[in-house]
């Protein structure tokens, strides 16, 4: 392989300016940059280039592992690898590897340190040149002002419109965004489940300036059951109240309201029995036959709550061990949200040629994340309209 590959000199040119205004990303950079800089040497340059190393990165965002060697570490984190010990797959999966690093730097870090190197104008001079290097993809977006702070978060099934969007508006937040903008940086994410997950968590954990803080509660319905004097199930919508743990959770009154008249077409339910209508005797399905009389105690409890019981199990995750399996950043690659006895416990990605059955492979490429009333109502919320995600019990 040696005997016909160019000589140093012959690439170094087409090396220069590859990492030209470029962060060198490698595994165990500091030895591959001293290999570098002492070739350039030898030829009377000086090769001075930021570095990150993979190595270093994984033993800060995921400590306690066995070996932070390339294979082990990709083999633990079920990223898979072609050609080992050779230049373009070493190169790919140190590649997925820091994709991996970079979901789980919630204190985005990295990002923020990389466009601090960058030393961008104090005010971005082109706006519509940020807005050319962005993707049309879903993702979490960061908006950064020129020391690297992130000055606002947000979550767009459409990045680049959206960054045109605070780019175009005259309102007063978009006013300061068009003043303070130095950087726009991005994760994809490809699931909006995942990219509302993670703006929740990096807006807490940032507290980005342009962010309102996000409004705990902003949730106020919660849909609840209880067992009547005649052995039935009852739904009632509510308001939530401190300690109580409802089945799932609304917006509002009206979105529950709408969710259960759903529920009693798709199930059968009676609309007396789900509180959606008061009356001393049967309901006015009943009158009309679309109610099979639990509400005059013509239809048995047991045959009736099964039913019921069918609604609150497919709308609720609590005491359930399982994983949420929705789109990836690429066509190869899905993303994971894993549930803990009804906790939820962070997300992550996979690629499809693993099998994600083995538990400690799962619970190693998964980034932690806090289990809150917000994340309950966010997956929640997308459980119930979104019918492409596949949940698998554990």
């Amino acid at each position: 392989m040696l005997r016909n590959a160019p000589k140093f000199y012959e690439v170094a040119k087409r090396i220069v300016e590859i990492t030209e205004d470029c962060i060198l990303v490698a595994h165990n950079a500091d030895f591959d940059y001293r290999i570098l800089k002492t070739e350039f040497k030898r030829l009377g340059f000086a090769f001075k280039r930021k570095t990150l190393c993979t190595v270093e990165l994984s033993q800060e965002l995921i400590p306690e592992m066995e070996s932070y060697s390339l294979g082990k570490l990709t083999r633990a984190l079920g990223i898979p690898v072609s050609e080992r010990h050779r230049a373009n797959g070493d190169a790919m999966a140190t590649v997925k590897l820091f994709k991996t690093l970079l979901s789980k730097d919630s204190d985005k870090k990295i990002i923020k340190d990389a466009v601090k190197v960058e030393k961008k104008s104090k005010v971005a001079s082109n706006l519509k040149d940020i807005i050319e290097e962005l993707p049309s993809d879903t993702g979490v977006y960061y908006i950064h002002d020129e020391n690297g702070n992130i000055i606002y978060i947000g979550k767009s099934n459409n990045i680049r419109k959206r960054i045109t969007q605070h780019f175009t508006n005259r309102n007063s937040k978009s006013k300061k965004i068009q003043v303070q903008v130095a950087a726009v940086t991005y994760e994809k994410t490809g699931s909006e489940l995942i990219a509302l997950l993670k703006e929740n968590e990096e807006i807490k954990t940032n507290k980005p300036v342009l962010n309102r803080a996000l409004k705990r509660n902003q949730f106020s319905q919660g849909l609840y059951s209880f067992i009547d004097d005649d052995g039935y199930i009852n739904l009632r919508i509510s308001q939530i109240k401190k300690g109580e743990k409802p089945i799932t959770t609304f917006t509002n009154r009206k979105s529950a309201v709408s969710f259960l008249s759903r529920m009693v077409e798709t199930y059968e339910l009676c609309t007396k029995l789900c509180g959606l209508e008061k009356s001393e005797t049967s309901c006015f399905n009943y009158e009309i036959e679309n109610c099979n009389g639990a509400c005059i105690n013509k239809e048995a409890p047991k045959t009736y709550n099964e039913r019921t019981m069918a609604v609150i199990e497919k709308n609720s995750y609590n005491n359930k061990d399982m994983i949420l399996i929705d789109r990836g950043r690429d066509i190869d690659e899905r993303s994971v949200i894993l549930i803990e006895d009804g906790i939820f416990k962070g997300i992550g990605f996979f690629d499809l040629n693993y099998q994600i059955n083995n538990r400690d492979i799962l619970e190693s490429l998964i980034t932690p994340m806090e289990n809150n009333r917000d994340t309950q109502h966010i997956i929640q919320s997308y459980m119930r309209k979104n019918k492409r995600l596949k949940i698998i019990q554990l």
